[in-house]
């Protein structure tokens, strides 16, 4: 596989509104156990999905994912301070998703992507009511439920993100798609 084989993958993304599409490797991507106090300390949705903490990988484990690969695309998108912003978070994921459906289609059988926040395929997660997912093919943890350091990881890609004061500021969201 080379580099230009994930290029169309990269301008897809772009053309249905990632603001970067990045080739990486996956060497690049960070793992520490602090990233998940963050969300358990500090996310009032912690333990609440199938696809936040404690139900998803902890640093280590993710680390090993992530060794067993060899290319990886980290997205970026834009998202500012505007109604409906959740609408246009799941449109982007659920793009992301399917590209993942294409790029497996492709023969890249090990395709996964890792989304980016709390899952937002369903306004309330089954897992509350006791039942299972109700989108189980569909449903991605985040790179930071999994103890990925996403600030470190993109700064480390040469890609912009800083920390936000206030919820008027545009929001610069990472998915990492990993391809093999």
């Amino acid at each position: 596989m080379t580099d230009a084989d994930l290029e169309k993958y990269c301008t897809y993304a772009l053309e249905k509104g990632a603001t970067h599409a990045k080739q990486i490797h996956p060497s690049s991507v960070v793992t520490a156990h602090w990233v998940r106090l963050k969300c358990q300390f500090g996310c009032p949705l912690y333990g609440l999905g199938y696809c936040c903490p404690p139900e998803t990988p902890g640093a280590e484990e993710t680390r090993a994912i992530l060794d067993s690969y060899h290319r990886a695309i980290l997205f970026h998108i834009e998202v500012p301070h505007m109604p409906k912003k959740e609408k246009h978070y799941r449109k982007f994921f659920e793009m992301l998703v399917d590209l993942e459906g294409e790029i497996f289609k492709d023969g890249f059988y090990k395709a996964f992507v890792y989304l980016a926040g709390p899952c937002r395929f369903c306004k309330q997660c089954a897992k509350l009511e006791d039942k299972a997912c109700t989108f189980p093919a569909r449903a991605r943890p985040c790179m930071e439920s999994c103890g990925m350091d996403v600030y470190q990881t993109v700064r480390n890609n040469g890609l912009f993100i800083k920390t936000l004061r206030n919820r008027e500021e545009t929001n610069n969201e990472y998915c990492l798609m990993m391809i093999d």
